[in-house]
């Protein structure tokens, strides 16, 4: 099934809203949860301060993005009250470190963090200016529409299915094949 979306009237007026929002906004890089697993991440990999985490995140993306202290910080405040990271002072720097159940949760969610890290390698081509053609713009509108129009029967083996589906098009969309 292809679902076809087109604008009518209106469209030179939403063409510019659209135009408008992208240069007050700077782009979400992240979903719902792949800041805090990457963090996570990142801190198992080796203890770091906060300043040292956003450089290793704008070097993930070639420069192209930096994520602000107000979102960092705050995201690494959910991590400490969580139990996850625990906190060092040295000096008036805070140096973060994973605790067990911290790794325990990493250990968990390595699908997930899969997920993120093929989003970022997908991002990280979209940042650099590589936009996206107006055709595959439409294909992830469709893709959209037709999960809404899923109307919520998902069951195990939907799950599976379309888990699969999905997966297997963004791999073979970063692998070029």
């Amino acid at each position: 099934m292809v679902i076809q979306h087109t604008f009518e009237r209106g469209q030179e007026r939403h063409d510019g809203f659209e135009k408008r929002a992208a240069r007050i906004r700077s782009p979400r890089v992240f979903a719902p949860g792949d800041l805090k697993l990457l963090l996570l991440a990142l801190i198992a990999e080796q203890p770091c301060h906060g300043y040292d985490l956003i450089l290793q995140i704008e070097g993930l993306f070639d420069g192209a993005y930096s994520p602000s202290p107000g979102v960092i910080y705050p995201t690494l405040a959910f991590l400490e009250a969580g139990l996850l990271v625990e906190v060092s002072v040295q000096g008036d720097k805070k140096s973060y470190a994973i605790t067990e159940a911290g790794r325990l949760s990493l250990s968990q969610q390595a699908v997930a963090l899969n997920g993120v890290r093929m989003r970022i390698e997908v991002s990280r081509s979209s940042l650099r200016g590589q936009d996206r053609p107006a055709e595959i713009h439409e294909a992830v509108h469709n893709l959209r529409h037709a999960l809404q129009l899923h109307h919520g029967h998902w069951s195990p083996q939907e799950i599976q299915r379309v888990h699969n589906l999905l997966n297997n098009t963004a791999k073979a969309i970063v692998d070029g094949q």
